[in-house]
């Protein structure tokens, strides 16, 4: 259907249905214009065209298409002989005008020609109109399927006409071979005109000297020339603006499903998408199972800091609104254990999620470093007497004992100085760590997967410095529970009003307040904090995997670029020619 016209509208209207097709048109060509893939595609989309309408006849070979095309051109008997042959003679589309349109003589179809068939679905494709023509022979079941093709998905409908020739044949009853052709259109039984013809009588008859007038009249009437020549204006009476748009539409649907049908990969390219497809869905599957650990275990702590607040306030005395130490104790033990359960279980989810891919991909895949407030090493167990705290926890609280004597607050400012004065040599951090790896034990709990010492008491290289970094962390989760637990000692409220019932419940209620808030902040800085460390080490993953992903992933990407834009103009052209039933 493409002319050498330039794609504009010749209506000059944005609103007709030439140029709102067209303007798809034009855009459709941008998006297969852009790849390879598709670019020769581009040819086939339909320009502004005001030719006559294009009525293609389209059928098997010997049902008669150019003997209707000679009866409908009225030829003599001189020039029908040169049109009409019993065999596939037709081997293109033929072209022949006819009042005002152009009859296209197909190829027959079904004729075991390939060439034939090529040549006649692409003569479908440039049609405005179709003259569908079969015998009262009927129709087989593939050409039953072509006829349901061309009148359904195709989009002719409802600018076809069905010939059913070759029907003043012997042995043919009219009545029962028009009915079996109705019920073979089935939908479109209704929509579509089917005339019997007999164009040899036709042809026969006009060219017969011998006949008088009147029975020239009859056969001609009886050859139902006259009427498929009726039936044919009254299809294309439209125009060419009313008729060429939609025959637009629905090659410009043609072309774009042969557009995503370019998309369709095979070979090399296949196999890279599929791997850059698995790998991301592995790094997206190992995202979300850390991420689901993070939302859970951060819903854990707060949980837990607000069980804690609770027992706090619970235990609140009734005499003075003070809090005795064994349950500020068991308060602050608790909020230390929560800190490092979660390091605990989140590190183990970033593991499982870790081993997955290494599973998968080998040395490929990045080892995650270890999470900022981890106490343990990564993958690593540490060995601890029962119901005892970690060792490093231990060690950092009572080397925080002699700041603590004066309270919590001096506490937690001396456990500041040890989590903001660094972890080089000569920093408190250092000290302790000199101190814990003494001990056997200590040198274990400090010792990160053989990362830190030797196994031997002697620290690698940098390896105090990465002790001492987690000295600092623990420092930081001992100090932040003592932070929390600040109301626990702060009775300056209570003091005044000591004894009253109102004060201590007050007092209480504060207390609750105040851990449930420090549960809120505690959840959303987890979540945050272990958000941002996912996505440094995914970043990793992903660009490590680079070298397996990259082609995959570069084709994945033009390919669903290039499948939405397609199917957003299919969508829009589906709405300009309405359903096809």
């Amino acid at each position: 259907m493409r002319t050498d016209t330039a794609l504009v509208d010749t209506s000059g209207s944005e609103d007709c249905p030439s140029a709102r097709v067209l303007a798809l048109c034009a855009r459709a060509e941008d998006v297969l214009d852009a790849h390879p893939r598709t670019r020769p595609l581009a040819a086939d989309l339909p320009r502004a065209d005001a030719s006559p309408l294009r009525i293609a006849l389209l059928g098997p070979y010997s049902a008669g298409k150019s003997t209707l095309v000679a009866a409908l051109l009225r030829l003599p008997a001189a020039d029908v002989g040169a049109l009409v042959d019993a065999a596939p003679k037709t081997h293109e589309a033929t072209p022949y005008e006819w009042d005002g349109a152009t009859l296209v003589d197909l190829p027959g179809t079904l004729s075991g020609d390939e060439e034939h068939s090529d040549a006649a679905r692409r003569g479908v494709r440039g049609a405005d109109a179709l003259m569908i023509v079969t015998t009262s022979e009927l129709p087989g079941e593939a050409e039953t399927g072509a006829v349901l093709e061309a009148l359904g998905p195709d989009g002719f409908a409802d600018r076809s006409v069905v010939v059913v020739n070759k029907m003043n044949a012997e042995n043919s009853d009219r009545a029962v071979v028009l009915d079996e052709i109705r019920a073979r259109l089935g939908p479109f039984a209704d929509r579509v005109p089917i005339v019997p013809t007999d164009a040899r009588d036709y042809v026969d008859a006009v060219n017969d000297p011998s006949l008088s007038a009147a029975d020239r009249a009859a056969l001609v009437a009886e050859s139902g020339i006259d009427a498929l020549a009726a039936e044919l204006r009254r299809v294309v009476a439209p125009g060419v603006g009313g008729v060429r748009p939609r025959a637009q539409a629905f090659e410009l649907l043609r072309v774009l499903a042969d557009a995503e049908r370019r998309w369709e990969l095979d070979g090399e390219d296949l196999g890279a998408a599929r791997t850059a497809r698995r790998a991301g869905e592995a790094v997206t599957a190992a995202r979300e199972l850390v991420l689901s650990a993070l939302d859970r275990e951060s819903g854990v702590v707060a949980d837990r800091i607000t069980a804690a607040g609770d027992r706090a306030a619970a235990g609140v005395s009734d005499k003075d609104g003070a809090v005795p130490d064994r349950v500020a104790r068991a308060v602050r033990d608790e909020l230390e254990d929560t800190g490092g359960d979660f390091d605990a279980r989140f590190s183990s989810s970033v593991r499982t999620a870790f081993d997955a891919l290494v599973a998968e991909y080998g040395t490929h895949v990045p080892e995650p470093d270890l999470w900022a407030n981890d106490l343990e090493a990564l993958g690593t167990t540490p060995v601890a007497a029962p119901k005892e705290a970690s060792p490093l926890a231990q060690g950092v609280k009572e080397a925080a004992k002699k700041g603590a004597k004066a309270g919590a607050a001096k506490a937690g400012e001396w456990l500041g100085k040890v989590k903001d004065g660094g972890h080089g040599p000569g920093s408190a951090a250092a000290a302790i760590v000199d101190k814990l790896s003494k001990h056997g034990v200590g040198r274990k709990i400090l010792d990160a997967g053989g990362k830190v010492t030797d196994g031997a008491g002697k620290f690698k290289p940098w390896g105090k410095t990465k002790a001492a970094g987690r000295v600092a962390g623990a420092a930081g989760k001992v100090q932040w529970a003592l932070a929390v637990m600040g109301p626990l000692t702060d009775l300056a409220g209570v003091a005044q009003e000591q004894g009253e019932w109102m004060a201590v419940n007050k007092r209480r209620q504060e207390i609750r307040d105040h851990f449930a808030e420090q549960a809120r902040t505690q959840r959303e800085a987890l979540t945050d904090a272990g958000t941002r460390y996912l996505s440094a080490w995914i970043a990793l993953v992903e660009q490590s995997l680079g070298g397996l992903t990259e082609r995959g992933a570069r084709i994945n990407a033009e390919r669903e670029a290039a499948l939405t834009a397609i199917e957003d103009l299919r969508g829009e052209a589906a709405r300009i020619v309405g359903p096809a039933l």
